[in-house]
């Protein structure tokens, strides 16, 4: 079987983004069939990688201005924001997308370089809220259960998100990442959408709620719940460069959902199960609407 591995360790602002430019830089030079052997990177890649990123990016492009949007000559800067109790894969989710931009420096920020614990798992900031300098070319917030509602009231976020918000780009959000950009009054006179049960707080916070995937409205882009981070980071990737460099992220990422039950929205998992965890969320819900004011 053909094989692809990492070969150097990844970086905080790189992960995925060069492993991925390079290795299919690679396959692009040498050709349909590649074996990548336990041989170091360096060893191999200086007679392939400049001949087979301009392949590639030739391949991905029909003219000028593409290659241009597909490999920026500026790079491009997206900040990242976590916090604890945030779910992981609103994050990782959409990370393993955006990460494969060429010439793009991807900041996981928060308000110290602590590390910052989020369901299970332990994640480390590569810069602070003052550190980030902007204009953004994407401003970015996850969602989460209780950790999101306190951030909601968060003082130094919510002036991070306003002072980055007024000049990002993009202004994007995943779950109830959009209630977080909401209480900082960027969703005001949006259509935008949440996590199903969330829905009702963001009319509250100024935004019409729209039951959707991925809702774009100008230069703001918000993701459904949780799994929807990867539509999200697709959609914002074709934005970004070309639909066939966001074909490609697909592929690398084999994003070919088929799961095993139709129950990913309350109308496919029926009243049931949709009202049971209703009930869970709603202490949630509740405080989100408070916080809201």
């Amino acid at each position: 079987m053909t094989r692809l591995e990492h070969t150097r360790p990844a970086t905080a602002t790189g992960i995925g983004r060069r492993e991925f430019g390079r290795h299919l830089a690679a396959l692009a030079a040498l050709g349909p069939l590649t074996l990548v052997d336990h041989q170091p990177a360096a060893a191999q890649e200086p007679q392939t990688h400049d001949q087979g990123m301009q392949r590639l990016v030739d391949a991905l492009s029909d003219d000028a201005a593409g290659k241009a949007r597909i490999h920026p000559a500026t790079p491009r800067q997206i900040a990242m924001v976590i916090y604890p109790g945030m779910f992981p894969l609103d994050l990782v989710g959409p990370h393993s997308v955006l990460s494969g931009l060429m010439n793009t420096r991807v900041h996981i920020v928060a308000k110290s370089k602590a590390p910052v614990a989020a369901g299970g798992l332990t994640f480390v900031p590569t810069a602070t809220f003052d550190e980030v300098g902007g204009p953004l070319d994407v401003l970015f917030v996850p969602g989460g259960g209780e950790g999101t509602v306190a951030m909601m009231r968060d003082p130094a976020l919510l002036g991070f998100l306003r002072r980055h918000g007024a000049t990002a780009k993009y202004v994007t959000s995943v779950c109830t990442g959009s209630l977080v950009l909401g209480a900082a009054g960027l969703l005001t006179g949006y259509r935008a959408t949440t996590h199903w049960v969330t829905h009702p707080v963001l009319a509250k916070l100024g935004a019409t709620p729209v039951n959707a995937r991925v809702v774009e409205d100008r230069n703001r882009i918000t993701a459904a719940g949780v799994s929807a981070g990867i539509d999200f980071g697709l959609t914002l990737a074709a934005r970004m460069t070309t639909e066939k460099y966001a074909k490609a992220l697909q592929l690398n990422i084999e994003y070919d959902p088929a799961p095993p039950y139709q129950a990913g929205s309350p109308k496919g998992a029926g009243e049931r199960i949709t009202a049971v965890m209703r009930e869970m969320y709603a202490p949630i819900v509740r405080a989100a609407e408070a916080a809201a004011g």
